[in-house]
């Protein structure tokens, strides 16, 4: 029986162990001194030989049970005890909380606090839910910021989101052109104008291009935003050291976007290709270059070939190609169509020979039908003279450079109304 009051001493103890030292000293004194008077109880039951059998199991009983209401009794104050500790807590924690608030917010007198006004508690504000529901309003007032389309035909749609684009066009780079060809929308997408634009922009700026060709620069070769500026540095020095001027310099990239994309080996290449096949010095090399960049940066099979066309089947000899391709470079990359339709016009329809279109090479770079409907006028008014040696004679560079005005009062001797009554006939 001992044995089973200790352990509930020990249960009564872990209870009341999270209270004050005070309460717990109290009630387990009042638990031990029970405990004590059970023992002696027991003692003095134990010495009398008298109590035996039913009436000593009766005994037992009845201390049990005196134990148990002792042990209840306790528990009950202690948890009133609790409560009343609880309140008078909670009390002192409002009033400290409330003086507080008086400390730091200002007194006013008789003004009436809007809600506005109030203090926000944040820790008394209510979380909201992601399920909780929401009016129509409050949905509409969510702003929601936009995001880059996933996917799309035009690069329209990411301007509005894309810095370097939107910088882009306002240097005037035409994006319906690059979009229409491949992956050239998406790597623009992945450039940055700071890190990756900018640079090549002031680069450009510094070797002498103006700033009115950027766009059409890039709208050509938008590759020359993801080209190292050590290459492309390397292959201005290159062109400088072939003594181009650094004026020279600007108006080749200007007018070949492609040229810096180049390498060194392929530019030193080129140069030599013309300077050897049309026997040409370096200085006219260099002229026919500076007027025309793109010779560096196309093919040359079609150069190849238009020199083939010139020799075989115009029958120019090699002196009179050279004094023509100094001239007007723009043979090399003509139109083999083109260039054997005038040729054969001029040679054959208008009788002009050989040297003479050599001396005025201009006419092959002019438009058929511009040179047919002068040529036709003039033969029917009498006047369609081309050699220098007789009469009347009207030079093919002014056949073909001078304004239909011009040509109508000064070569044809007529009005500009009886020109453009006769093209109407043809």
């Amino acid at each position: 029986m001992a044995s089973t009051c200790a352990q509930l001493c020990l249960k009564c103890r872990s209870l009341l162990c999270s209270k004050t030292v005070a309460t717990t000293w109290q009630y387990s004194t009042q638990v031990c001194h029970c405990t004590t008077v059970t023992r002696v109880a027991t003692k003095i039951l134990n010495g009398s030989s008298f109590f035996r059998g039913n009436h000593r199991t009766t005994q037992a009983r009845q201390r049990w049970k005196q134990q148990i209401f002792c042990y209840s009794d306790l528990m009950a104050k202690h948890l009133a005890t609790e409560a009343k500790e609880d309140k008078s807590t909670e009390e002192l924690s409002r009033t400290d909380a409330v003086a507080y608030k008086s400390h730091l917010l200002p007194i006013r007198d008789a003004v009436p606090v809007s809600e506005s006004q109030m203090p926000l508690d944040l820790d008394a504000a209510a979380e909201f839910s992601a399920l909780e529901e929401i009016s129509d309003e409050e949905a509409v007032s969510i702003s929601v910021p936009a995001a880059m389309p996933p996917a799309s035909t035009s690069l329209r749609e990411y301007v509005d989101k894309s810095e370097t684009l939107s910088k882009l066009v306002q240097l005037g780079v035409n994006l319906w052109k690059l979009e229409q060809r491949p992956n050239v929308g998406s790597m623009l997408l992945r450039l940055d104008f700071n890190t990756d634009v900018a640079p090549r922009l002031l680069f450009l700026k510094e070797i002498g291009v103006e700033d009115s060709r950027f766009g059409y620069i890039i709208t050509h070769n938008p590759f020359i935003l993801t080209e190292s500026l050590e290459n492309m540095q390397a292959r201005v020095n290159y062109l400088k050291s072939k003594k181009f001027s650094s004026e020279t310099v600007a108006s080749m990239v200007s007018r070949a976007p492609y040229l810096l994309n180049f390498s060194v080996k392929r530019l030193d290449n080129r140069l030599g290709f013309y300077q050897q096949q049309l026997n040409l010095s370096a200085s006219n090399t260099r002229n026919i270059v500076a007027r025309l960049p793109r010779l560096l940066c196309s093919s040359l099979e079609p150069v190849k070939e238009n020199l083939k066309v010139c020799e075989i089947e115009l029958g120019f000899k090699e002196n009179e190609i050279q004094h023509i391709i100094i001239a007007v470079p723009k043979v090399l990359t003509a139109n083999k169509r083109k260039l054997t339709q005038i040729f054969d016009f001029l040679h054959n329809t208008m009788k002009v020979p050989h040297h003479m279109i050599t001396k005025f090479p201009q006419v092959l770079n002019t438009k058929f039908l511009r040179v047919r409907e002068r040529h036709l006028f003039l033969e029917y008014l009498g006047k369609a003279q081309y050699d220098p040696t007789l009469p009347n004679y009207i030079s093919l560079d002014r056949l073909v450079s001078l304004p239909d005005e011009t040509f109508c009062t000064e070569l044809a001797l007529a009005t500009l109304e009886d020109f453009y009554l006769f093209q109407k006939t043809l």
